[in-house]
């Protein structure tokens, strides 16, 4: 049976990178590289399988490329998507923190209250005042936010880590996330969409643009993503969630009522398949369809001793000959128009007018 070390972080394969920014070399011989903010999403790894298919999925030219301080060559693609779908994996998928980096690394991690490292409280703060974030990024910490997202139109099972160096966009991370957690209590993926948004800031009279990353969970309605766990098959496919309609039946299928009409024995018989065909609405009321001719012209049929199963007419119905006893069948004479025998269930004046012998049926 396996086991797990209690103490060590689960986690997933982080498969690459995505950015929002890159830098282009300086044309000064001994200058630093200079940043440059995207406009729109870009894809990092060290397999070039990955970049070119976010390279196919997103469009843009796969190339080899070296992050700064590092030797290490990976590739790189800048896409020209400004916007994305991804999974937001089960439990706390983002980490934030105010860190300083040098050469040497990590130099302080800080929560805002207390750095980590040192155990004391933030030094920032204890520095420069409350106003310390407006300082040089070279004297403060910077606000550094991380979040691993799986990309469902990519290869593999991992993630990929999106950094940020921007306090709007930490701000509004962590609220989108707080709220997924609080909703499913991490228990469940959630889909979610993430854009590149251009923000205008306006401070001391100076104007700043800056690209920030807005990510949102990316359900057809909002009690989609507030109403507890989603299942994996939601989550891949988040249309899923909408009802859909029930599928309707199928329209039954018209009997053969020539073929009921062609075993009837008398005209009365071939009427009540007609009224069948009535109550079920394949017949015109008025009788002018074609089925309803067909069905009166077997009524004539069978009136006129003609078999509508084979056209032969039965020339001996008249000649029967007499029983075994020796006796022959009377004939039946009625005493007037109606006599004493009580009325067919569907006499011939039930036929519809047009369709009755002489009515204009064609």
């Amino acid at each position: 049976m396996g086991s797990r070390i209690m103490t060590m972080k689960k986690q997933a394969v982080e498969l690459g990178r995505i950015r929002t920014g890159y830098s282009r070399p300086n044309p000064k011989p001994k200058g630093r590289p200079i940043p440059v903010r995207s406009e729109t999403f870009i894809f990092t790894s060290h397999s070039r399988d990955y970049v070119a298919a976010a390279a196919e999925q997103w469009g843009g030219k796969v190339e080899g490329w070296t992050p700064q301080n590092s030797k290490i060559e990976q590739f790189r693609v800048i896409t020209k998507a400004r916007e994305i779908r991804a999974i937001m994996p089960s439990g706390d998928p983002l980490s934030q923190a105010y860190e300083m980096w040098t050469g040497g690394g990590c130099a302080r991690r800080c929560d805002g209250e207390r750095e980590q490292k040192s155990g004391q409280p933030c030094l920032c703060l204890a520095q420069y005042g409350p106003e310390w974030h407006r300082r040089s990024a070279r004297e403060v910490c910077r606000p550094t936010s991380r979040i691993s997202v799986m990309l469902p139109e990519l290869p593999d099972l991992g993630v990929w880590r999106l950094d940020s160096h921007s306090y709007y966009a930490a701000d509004g991370m962590a609220g989108s996330v707080d709220t997924v957690l609080q909703a499913t209590g991490g228990a469940s993926m959630m889909p979610v969409r993430m854009w590149i948004e251009q923000t205008t800031r306006v401070a001391d009279g100076e104007t700043k643009n800056f690209p920030v990353v807005k990510i949102v969970p990316a359900v057809p309605q909002l009690k989609h993503a507030l109403s507890g766990p989603l299942s994996t098959a939601a989550a891949l496919d988040p249309s899923s969630l909408v009802a859909r309609p029930a599928l309707e039946a199928a329209p039954a299928e018209m009997p053969d009522y020539l073929a009921e009409a062609r075993g009837c024995r008398s005209a009365e018989a071939v009427r009540e398949v007609w009224h069948k065909a009535n109550r079920a609405g394949h017949v015109r009321r008025d009788g002018t369809d074609d089925l309803s001719r067909d069905l009166m012209q077997i009524s004539r049929d069978v009136e006129a001793g003609i078999d509508p199963r084979t056209g032969v007419v039965d020339d001996d119905q008249d000649d029967t000959g007499p029983d075994s006893e020796g006796v022959y069948e009377g004939e039946v004479v009625e005493d007037g128009e109606g006599g004493d025998e009580p009325p067919t269930a569907y006499p011939a004046a039930a036929w519809p007018e047009v369709t009755q012998p002489g009515g204009g049926a064609q």
